[in-house]
């Protein structure tokens, strides 16, 4: 063989050597992403089905609430609630009847306790501590 041709089949025997080198480790990315793409396209079609299934099923009925307290028909207990309903925080009788224009008496201030304490047993008010009631909140 001539002295001129052997580096160059020696030159072209490296490249090939570095292009089977590359080439393999295309194959094997690309096997790689085959295979997350396979994985992909089988959780899009699991997806599909979920979808499906979910939009097949009927509706379900809304849970039962419980109907509204009945209040006492005596006009107080809404003038009592509306000043709650202004209301800025917790109250006590004694600021309830203030707030109403009741004369501050230990008469006025038992009765107005007593409602207060009766809207608490219906669920309509809370007692946040002794004496202090709120409006309840939802």
């Amino acid at each position: 063989m001539d002295a001129q041709v052997t580096p160059l089949l020696e030159r072209i025997d490296a490249r090939e050597r570095e292009i089977s080198t590359a080439a393999e480790e295309l194959r094997a990315q690309i096997d790689a992403l085959a295979a997350r793409l396979r994985e992909l396209d089988e959780e899009m079609g699991n997806l599909a089905v979920t979808r499906k299934t979910l939009l097949a099923l009927p509706p379900t009925p809304p849970e039962p609430t419980d109907p509204p307290p009945v209040l006492p028909a005596h006009p107080a207990y809404q003038q009592i609630l509306d000043a709650f309903a202004e209301a800025v925080g917790p109250m006590r009788a004694r600021d309830l009847c203030e707030r109403l224009d009741l004369a501050v008496t230990p008469k006025n201030i038992e009765s107005t306790r007593h409602k207060l304490k009766r809207l608490v047993g219906l669920g309509v008010l809370a007692e946040t501590e002794a004496g202090l009631f709120a409006q309840r909140r939802p």
